[in-house]
Parts: structure tokens; C-alpha cells; sequence
């Protein structure tokens, strides 16, 4: 029982991590209004003081990977929450838009950098049984930020045309809790075993396992590491080569299919259905409580029911819900809580599938040696989808109309359906060495 309790306590701490994540960009929900308001931005300008942070994000994820193979991942989620405390506090004080954009920036080296470094930890740190589910608790947390940043706009409303400037600057006390909490944990034993520093690692293992499982990991990872060279090349040699393009594509998918729109402007696009500002931030509330709620399904069911399983009915469901959103805005179907209850599917079916899943599965099938800049390359992939949605959803709003870029989300799901059922292998219960084997071999 302690082994397991220490297990979740590291997990849950790494995955602070994504709390701040989750909060971190989706307070931007709250805000623009008051931003556009501030700073007279146009839709181009709208859509670029949302992705500006995702341009931070591309360029902290590219350089999370590499770093974090070189400095550890326990000090790079601690210089990650220092980037956090100086973005919250740089955004709430800026007299100018360049000022706030250079802040946001810094926000997204953090954001990036986590989004790395965060499921990276808790997967090298999990026994294979459980690293679904424990890696899974990365995406609860970054659900649970955004469900907070939500409430805190909601409550802020209210304080006038500066309330931007508190729901920003409320992101700096999480961001001191996670730098505090994080000096209490170990750093990952696999990354230690990259480094020559095998009795620190078993004595981790230990504390994660039971003694006789831990002498089996040090061994496993040992010799996985052996057979690497641990270049960046190795990715695009056969059988990996495959992984990568798979991980790279699951991971723009993940984005094209359209959750950022929603999660970004959800109260844009229920102010254009008629409802005041107020209760267009309630409702977008109601989005981050069902993306917590459906999460935790995915968490009870990622290690069960397996990851392609999942991640196809997830593309199914989003693509539906997508179809039926886009058919409410173009009949102008806003009376009795149509777009409300398609939003709510469509978050629902992305909160138990492609959130916590894809995150999963980009943690598990890369070589060990190599995992932090395989990783980065996939994510960095993920942040550039990221930008591409945020910063063209307003144009496309003012221009195509809504039903149209939903449509268009409508389509990714579909081609997102077809790739998984034709190319993702089934990983759950299997060791990160098993998988890596399975690409090799392939």
C-alpha cells in the first residue's frame, strides 16, 4: 500500500504540472473579451493574443526534450514553474500589447515545457500496469486547469474592465504550490539510468515496486538502453520511423479535430448564440466540469479497454457532434440549449478519448534514450496544429461562419478514425521496452 501511495503522490505532483497547463491556456477564455475591448484588436488580433502562447508552447516543447535528456526532468518542471510565476505576473500588469504578448510568450515556453516533461516523468516512473491510467491523471489535471480557469473568469466578470488583469495574475499561487511540491520528488529512475546512476534509480524503483520488480525494470531498462545510439537518427531508421510519423500525426490530429476552437472561444461562440457575457462564461464552466468528468472515465477505462478501442470511438463521437454543432449554426438553432448540449457531447467524447489517450500513447512508443526529443518533436507538432486552429478559428468565424469550421473538424475526426484503425498497435499492459521492441522488430 505505501509503494502504491507513493506512486500516485509522484504522479499527482508531475502532474500539477498540467494543472497549470490547463489554467494557463484556457484563461485566455475569460479574457479576450476584455482584451479586445482594451487593446481594439481586430479578428486577426483577437486570434493572435490567444496563439501567441502557442507559439511559446512550439518552442518550449522543442526545447523540453532535448533539455530534459540533459539536465533531468525533475529540474526542468522546476524551471518550468518559474516560467509560470513570471508569465502570470508579467500578464496582469502590462500597459501595452506587445507587453502582454512577450508575457504570454513566456507562459508558452511553460506550457510547452510541461507538456513534455510532465507525462515523460509519470511514464518512466509507472509500473507498465498502471501508467495508462497514472499518465491519464497528467490530462485530469490539465482538464481540472482549464475547469479553474473557467470559475475564476466566471467570478472575475464582475470587477470591471481590469478583471482581466486578476484572472491572469491568479495563476502565480499554483505555480509557487507546484515548484514546492516538485522539490519534494525524486528524479526519473530511467533518466538516472541514462546517466550511470543505477543504485539511485533502484533505490526509486524500490520505493515504486516491490523489490523484485524493481531489479527487473533496472534490467529491462539497462539493456534497452544498450541496444540505442541514442541519436535523434535512430527515429528515422525503419520500424521507428513509423512511430514517429504516427506519434507526429496523432498528435496534429489531436488539435485539428477542432477542441481548442471550443475550449479558447467557447464563450465567443455562446455570446453569437445570444447569451450574455456572464452566462456565456457559466456555460463555458459547464464545459470544463464535463472535460473533468469524462477524463476520469477515460482514467477507469485506458488500462481495460485499451488505447485504439478508445481513441476510435472517440474520433466517432467527435466527428457527430462536430456535424450536429455546425448544423445548429447554420439553421441558427439557438433556442432550448441545442449548442450547449452538442458542446457538451463533443468535449465529452474528446475528455474520455483523444485528450488523456493520445498523451498516452505519444509517452509510451518511443525508444527510452531518445523518448525527451521524440517526445518534443511530436508535441511541438501538437502546438503547431495548436496555433494553426486558435489563430484561424476567428477569421473563419467572421468570414465562413461557424457551421463551417466545425464541418471542416467534422472531417478531421473522420480521417483521425481511418489512420487509427489502420496503423496504431494496441499498447496497454505492455512495457516501454516491449514497445520499443514491437517498432524494431517491424
Amino acid at each position: 500500500m505505501k509503494t502504491k501511495a507513493y506512486v500516485i503522490y509522484v504522479s499527482v505532483v508531475a502532474a500539477l504540472g498540467g494543472l497549470l497547463f490547463g489554467f494557463d491556456t484556457a484563461i485566455i477564455a475569460g479574457a479576450t473579451r476584455f482584451l479586445k475591448e482594451r487593446f481594439a484588436l481586430s479578428a486577426f488580433g483577437e486570434g493572435l493574443v490567444v496563439s501567441i502562447v502557442l507559439v511559446g508552447c512550439m518552442i518550449g516543447a522543442a526545447a523540453a526534450g532535448t533539455a530534459s535528456d540533459r539536465l533531468g526532468r525533475r529540474r526542468f518542471m522546476l524551471i518550468s514553474a518559474g516560467l509560470f510565476f513570471v508569465s502570470s505576473i508579467g500578464c496582469a500588469l502590462p500597459q501595452s500589447l506587445f507587453q502582454f504578448l512577450v508575457f504570454r510568450f513566456i507562459g508558452g515556453l511553460a506550457i510547452g515545457s510541461v507538456s513534455i516533461v510532465s507525462p515523460l516523468y509519470i511514464s518512466e516512473a509507472a509500473p507498465p500496469r498502471v501508467r495508462g491510467a497514472l499518465v491519464s491523471v497528467n490530462q485530469l489535471a490539465i482538464v481540472s486547469g482549464i475547469l479553474l480557469s473557467y470559475f475564476v473568469s466566471w467570478a472575475l466578470v464582475g470587477a470591471g474592465a481590469s478583471a482581466w488583469r486578476w484572472m491572469f495574475a491568479s495563476g502565480a499561487l499554483p505555480a509557487v504550490v507546484f515548484f514546492g511540491f516538485v522539490l519534494g520528488v525524486p528524479e526519473s529512475p530511467r533518466w538516472l539510468i541514462k546517466q550511470g546512476r543505477e543504485e539511485e534509480a533502484r533505490a526509486i524503483l524500490e520505493r515504486l515496486n516491490d523489490p523484485a520488480i524493481a531489479a527487473a525494470e533496472v534490467r529491462s531498462i539497462r539493456e534497452a538502453l544498450a541496444l540505442e545510439g541514442g541519436s535523434i537518427r535512430e527515429l528515422f531508421k525503419p520500424g521507428l520511423r513509423r512511430a514517429l510519423l504516427l506519434g507526429v500525426f496523432l498528435a496534429i490530429f489531436q488539435q485539428t479535430t477542432g477542441i481548442n476552437a471550443v475550449i479558447y472561444y467557447a464563450p465567443r461562440f455562446f455570446e453569437a448564440a445570444g447569451l450574455a457575457r456572464a452566462s456565456a462564461l457559466f456555460q463555458s464552466a459547464l464545459i470544463g466540469v464535463v472535460n473533468v468528468l469524462f477524463t476520469l472515465v477515460a482514467i477507469a477505462l485506458v488500462d481495460k479497454v485499451g488505447r485504439k478501442p478508445l481513441l476510435l470511438a472517440g474520433s466517432a463521437g467527435m466527428g457527430i457532434s462536430a456535424i450536429l454543432l455546425g448544423a445548429a449554426f447554420k439553421f441558427q438553432l439557438f433556442s432550448g440549449g441545442l449548442i450547449l448540449l452538442f458542446t457538451l457531447l463533443y468535449v465529452a467524447a474528446f475528455a474520455m478519448t483523444l485528450g488523456p489517450i493520445i498523451w498516452v500513447v505519444i509517452a509510451e512508443i518511443f525508444p527510452t534514450r531518445i523518448r525527451g526529443r521524440a517526445m518534443a518533436i511530436a508535441t511541438f507538432a501538437l502546438w503547431l496544429a495548436d496555433f494553426a486552429v486558435s489563430l484561424s478559428f476567428p477569421v473563419i468565424a467572421d468570414t465562413l461562419k461557424e457551421s463551417f469550421a466545425f464541418w471542416m473538424y467534422a472531417g478531421m475526426c473522420a480521417i483521425n478514425f481511418i489512420v487509427i484503425a489502420a496503423f496504431l498497435p494496441e499498447t496497454k499492459g505492455k512495457s516501454l521496452e516491449e514497445i520499443e521492441r514491437r517498432w524494431t522488430k517491424a
